[in-house]
């Protein structure tokens, strides 16, 4: 009875603090009309989104309004999310079509840009923070913003997702509607050109 009691009261602790719902219970409780959940939801993904979509543009600007009608496609389409697959994919799915649509329509050449989940330029953390090593430090981001940029967008995209937005094989899968073992495959290609390009900076 006591171990009811406790476990009642947990739940209705992660009810009253959306911090402690996963995706898919905020989603849940957004489609029974509780605005604070997509409120939620808009704060956890609008960063990594951003980070996301920027792979596919060279302008910032863009990139901010493919995420804003993103979050507005969030809001007057949850009604067709259905908890068969992850909220992370489902909106990853969203916000690659809208970047896709964006391309077609202004036919900008696509570029990456190397930046952390937080929505901040990558910052690489140094045990040495002498001069010479924050120059090399800061170099080396953007040796490796310039090969990201020079190797094929199919693999360009599928290592950022894997190796920067840390998704699963199988979100990615899902995400780019591309068989996983093509996902793979690109990946551990994508990896590989970026290797060779960087090793001669590495030698330096």
């Amino acid at each position: 009875m006591n171990q009811n009691l406790q476990t009642l009261s947990v739940e209705s602790s992660d009810m009253n603090n959306p911090f402690k719902l996963t995706d898919e219970k905020l989603i849940a409780r957004f489609q029974d009309g509780d605005i604070n959940a997509y409120n939620e939801l808009v704060h956890r993904y609008k960063d990594r989104l951003l980070n996301f979509v920027f792979r596919y543009f060279n302008n910032r600007e863009q990139a901010e309004d493919v995420v804003q009608d993103t979050m507005i496609k969030l809001y007057t389409h949850a009604s067709y999310y259905k908890n068969i697959a992850k909220f992370s994919t489902w909106i990853y799915t969203i916000a690659k079509n809208n970047a896709l649509t964006e391309l077609r329509k202004n036919k900008r050449k696509q570029t990456v840009s190397l930046w952390t989940n937080e929505g901040k330029p990558i910052d690489i953390k140094m045990k040495d923070e002498s001069l010479e090593q924050t120059v090399y430090n800061k170099m080396a981001v953007e040796e490796l913003n310039k090969y990201l940029d020079e190797i094929p967008e199919n693999f360009r995209i599928a290592v950022v997702l894997r190796d920067f937005q840390e998704l699963s094989y199988e979100e990615i899968s899902k995400i780019l509607e591309i068989p996983l073992g093509t996902i793979k495959s690109r990946i551990n290609r994508g990896r590989i050109q970026l290797s060779e390009k960087m090793k001669h900076f590495k030698e330096q």
